[in-house]
C-alpha cells in the first residue's frame, strides 16, 4: 500500500495575476481548511514544514498542526519538516506528544537538517555547527522517545539526568521519520538506526537520488534492521487537475513566482521559463503534475524506483489560490 498525502509550507506569495499579499491571518485559516478537505478527501496524512520568515506564516508546526487536529478525525498530522537542528529535542517532544494526545494518536515528526537555515543565527546557532548540532539533538530526540526519565549529555545543550518529560505520547513509539536531501550520509544514519526516511525531491530526472534508497536499506541491513519494518516517503511538488493542460496550467505560474520570491533568501532564486517547467513536468522529471492517471503512474515510477510506501505532494507553492489547491486536494 502507499499512504498518499500533502503538505504546506503556507507561503505568503503575491498572487502573480492581482499583485495581492494574502494576510497572515488569511494564510493560517487556509492552511487549516487544507488539513480539514485532506481529510474529507481521505487522505493518510497532512504536513506542514516549518520557516522562520515572513514569507511563510509556519513557524509553529506544532499549533498549526493542533489546529488541524481540531477539524479532522482520520488524517495523520506531520511536521515536515522539524529543524531539529535549531530547535530543543525536549520541547518538540513535548508538543507532539501533546499534539498526539489532541488528535488521538495521530501525531508524527520528520526531523530534519533544513534547507532554509533562518533560524540558526535566530535562535543563537552557528552554521558551522550545522551537522554536530543535528546528530545530537537527534540522538536526543530518539532517547526522549524511548525512555522516561532521560539521562543523556552532550556538547550542543545542557545535559539531562533523570529527567521526567511529560506529557508521554499517546503512541507508543511516537513516530519519528528522517527527513532527508541528497546526503548519502543522511540516508546511512536513518537506515542504521531502522527509522523511515523522507526524501525531498525538487527538481531533476526522477532517478536522481536513486542511491539513497540503496544506501538506507544497505545501512539498515548492516545493523540488522529487519527489511520489511523499512519505509521510504517521497515528497515532492506538484499538482493535480482533471487533465494534463490544466494542472500544469494552473501550477506553473505560482510555482515560478515561488521558485524566484520563496528562495531567494535561500541564494537560489531563479526564473523557470514554462518550457523548462514542462521539460521537469513529463514522465522523468520529479515533480508530480498532471491529470489524475499521469498523478498514479508517477507514483508507481516512484514506487520502482525508491521502494516508497508514502508520497506526500506539496500543492500549493507559490500562492496558488485557495479554490484550485482545495480541488487538487
Amino acid at each position: 500500500m502507499i499512504e498518499v498525502g500533502a503538505l504546506t509550507f503556507g507561503e505568503v506569495t503575491t498572487d502573480p495575476a492581482t499583485g495581492r499579499m494574502p494576510s497572515a491571518q488569511q494564510r493560517v485559516a487556509d492552511t487549516i481548511e487544507q488539513a480539514r478537505v485532506a481529510d474529507q478527501a481521505g487522505l493518510d496524512v497532512f504536513g506542514i514544514g516549518e520557516h522562520h520568515r515572513s514569507d511563510f506564516i509556519a513557524s509553529a508546526t506544532a499549533v498549526l498542526l493542533a489546529g488541524a487536529a481540531t477539524v479532522t478525525e482520520r488524517v495523520r498530522l506531520a511536521s515536515t519538516v522539524t529543524v531539529l537542528s535549531s530547535d530543543d529535542p525536549v520541547r518538540v517532544y513535548e508538543q507532539y506528544a501533546t499534539l498526539d494526545l489532541l488528535s488521538g494518536g495521530r501525531a508524527e515528526i520528520m526531523a530534519g537538517r533544513g534547507s532554509y537555515t533562518e533560524s540558526f543565527p535566530l535562535f543563537g546557532y552557528s552554521l558551522a555547527d550545522y551537522e554536530d548540532l543535528f546528530d545530537e539533538k537527534f540522538e536526543l530526540l530518539l532517547r526522549i522517545r524511548g525512555e522516561n526519565p532521560t539521562t543523556w549529555s552532550g556538547r550542543t545543550r545542557a545535559a539531562l539526568k533523570n529527567a521526567d518529560i511529560a506529557p508521554r505520547a499517546l503512541q507508543d513509539p511516537l513516530p519519528v521519520w528522517q527527513a532527508v536531501g541528497g546526503s548519502p550520509q543522511s540516508a546511512v544514519h536513518a537506515g542504521g538506526l531502522g527509522l523511515p526516511m523522507m526524501i525531498a525531491f525538487l527538481a531533476g530526472p526522477i532517478q536522481a537520488h536513486a542511491q539513497m534508497a540503496h544506501y538506507y536499506r544497505a545501512a539498515a541491513a548492516q545493523a540488522g534492521v529487519p527489511a520489511d519494518s523499512l519505509r521510504v516517503g517521497a515528497s515532492v511538488h506538484g499538482f493535480v487537475g482533471r487533465t494534463s493542460q490544466s494542472a500544469r496550467a494552473t501550477m506553473y505560474p505560482f510555482f515560478a513566482r515561488g521558485m524566484r520570491e520563496n528562495n531567494h533568501q535561500r541564494g537560489i532564486g531563479f526564473d523557470m521559463p514554462r518550457a523548462a517547467f514542462d521539460a521537469q513536468a513529463w514522465p522523468g522529471g520529479m515533480p508530480i503534475v498532471g491529470s489524475p492517471q499521469e498523478v498514479v503512474d508517477k507514483v508507481m515510477t516512484y514506487r520502482e524506483v525508491y521502494g516508497i510506501d508514502r508520497v506526500m505532494l506539496q500543492m500549493g507553492f507559490g500562492g496558488v489560490p485557495q479554490k484550485e489547491h482545495l480541488e487538487a486536494i
